[in-house]
């Protein structure tokens, strides 16, 4: 088994900002926050996110268009479910994921001939500090 090539300065740094940061970062965002480094346009920080999504130390949140580091150091395969509960006033990212869940999807996907290429499933709602507030 041979390891995984090393992330290059880009990446590193790219992965870094998501790591410190207390909710899902926009590419845009990311840029912002790393032109001190000397990023400059947004191509750099995509390049580096494809690298990082490719190697499943990051995920794409496609309700928020952001992106957050992997919570759990797991393998990624193509065909792994990952869920993501996402809270819409802090802004706080739950990832799990559900054995039982993914055999139903793929049992369907199976049943269907449907080849998913990425499975995630993301629930939006409000976490229990920030419901427990809104009632009060």
């Amino acid at each position: 088994m041979t390891a995984a090539p090393k992330l290059t300065r880009n990446q590193t740094l790219v992965l870094d900002a998501l790591k410190a940061a207390e909710e899902p970062l926009s590419a845009y965002t990311i840029l912002d926050r790393l032109r001190d480094e000397g990023f400059r346009a947004p191509l750099q920080v995509y390049r580096a996110l494809d690298t990082l999504l490719d190697r499943g130390v990051v995920h794409r949140l496609d309700s928020l268009k952001a992106f957050v580091p992997c919570a759990h150091p797991h393998d990624h395969h193509e065909s792994a479910t990952i869920a993501f509960g996402i809270c819409e006033q802090c802004a706080r990212v739950w990832e799990f994921s559900d054995a039982v869940v993914e055999e139903r999807l793929r049992g369907w996907a199976k049943a269907e001939g449907f080849c998913p290429r990425r499975t995630s499933i993301e629930i939006n709602g409000l976490c229990s500090d920030c419901a427990r507030a809104a009632v009060v």
